[in-house]
């Protein structure tokens, strides 16, 4: 559709949605009962995920989860698990409790820690999938003892791109796992850096050894290899469209949403990062005009966060102004967060290849 013609169609059709003019609040009991894999990876399975057949780790990586998830029966999965909580606790195992998904990105990590999530032999409402991020936000919400007696009686905890941003996660997440293995939880999770490796580059990694270590040794490491699944075979990413074709993409598309994207930015620090689930609730497509470099580094890791959101919903995003590749400087892509800049720059990457056909209607 020509510019001229989008221009026409928006005329006759309301205003778009505004993320800035959305403060939601989100109930602790929703946080929890959102603990499920994202609708992206809602009908994923372990025979769904594609291996490399160059990549031999890919296939391993199928066969032992799928073993990991058949050994998951037990009390938990009937329930016995919350009375269990109330009894005398039991001995921590002397094995690996969890299983530790490292690799690059767009290996397919999450889809199998997805997989992993419906395979195991529990009701849903004993087990939890969210992200690290989300995890953290969520003893904020409930405070760490509702937390430990919330997730104290699930078969299962699975945890997305874990990492760890500062001393406090490190404390705070090392003495939550502790409390879930002891109770019986199992637990997997995805990251880029290895589970003794945590923390390095973003704060003394030294002083926190001890945490680290143990949270290291609740894992058994299953290393996943590839290129990212993303880009593979496929076209370079589309270039920003002009400001009148994404505001007029924008009002002819019911259910889109439209933001000056220098005034988003300011509004994610007015919402706390647990609650841009809900701010993106109910979108059809993101279009973002006047698209600049980050200004620092608290407003990237906010903007890694609203990435992460709106690709786990599948909702394309439409942009102006730079390509996103150059949203982050120099400094920031080679820094101790690059990981989750390079994260975020392939998933917004892939949503605005998505909305190349909004564009086309």
């Amino acid at each position: 559709m020509s510019t001229r013609a989008l221009t026409e169609a928006a005329s006759a059709q309301a205003a778009p949605l505004s993320l800035c003019s959305r403060e939601p609040h989100v109930p602790a009991d929703r946080l929890v009962a959102e603990m499920v894999p994202p609708p992206r990876f809602d009908s994923v399975r372990f025979d769904t995920y594609l291996p490399d057949p160059n990549q031999p780790s890919q296939t391993d990586a199928v066969k032992a989860l799928s073993s990991f998830a058949e050994g998951l029966g037990g009390a938990h999965a009937s329930g016995a698990g919350k009375r269990r909580w109330f009894a005398r606790k039991p001995a921590a195992p002397a094995a690996p409790r969890g299983v530790y998904l490292d690799g690059g990105y767009g290996v397919g990590k999450t889809h199998l820690l997805a997989s992993l999530w419906h395979a195991t032999p529990a009701e849903p409402s004993l087990k939890a999938f969210g992200t690290f991020v989300e995890l953290t936000n969520l003893v904020g919400a409930l405070g760490f003892q509702q937390t430990v007696r919330t997730l104290g009686g699930h078969r299962l905890l699975c945890i997305d791109e874990f990492e760890l941003d500062d001393p406090g996660d490190t404390v705070l997440v090392s003495s939550l796992l502790g409390k879930l293995v002891e109770a019986g939880v199992a637990l997997a999770a995805t990251s880029n850096t290895l589970p003794g490796k945590l923390g390095e580059g973003r704060f003394a990694a030294a002083d926190f050894l001890r945490e680290i270590q143990g949270l290291s040794a609740h894992f058994m490491p299953l290393r996943i290899d590839g290129e990212d699944y993303r880009h593979r075979g496929l076209p370079e990413a589309p270039a920003p469209h002009s400001d009148q074709v994404v505001t007029a993409t924008a009002y002819a598309t019911p259910g889109a949403s439209l933001d000056d994207f220098p005034h988003l930015l300011e509004h994610l620090a007015k919402v706390h990062p647990s609650r841009y689930g809900a701010l993106t609730d109910d979108l059809t497509a993101v279009c973002l005009t006047d698209v600049q470099p980050v200004p620092d580094q608290s407003t990237a890791l906010r903007l890694v966060v609203l990435a992460d959101r709106l690709y786990d919903r599948e909702i394309p995003v439409l942009a102006s102004g730079l390509p996103f590749d150059r949203l982050f400087s120099d400094e920031m892509l080679n820094g101790g967060y690059r990981k989750k800049y390079f994260r975020a720059i392939s998933r917004l990457t892939a949503l605005a290849r998505d909305a190349k056909g909004l564009v086309a209607q």
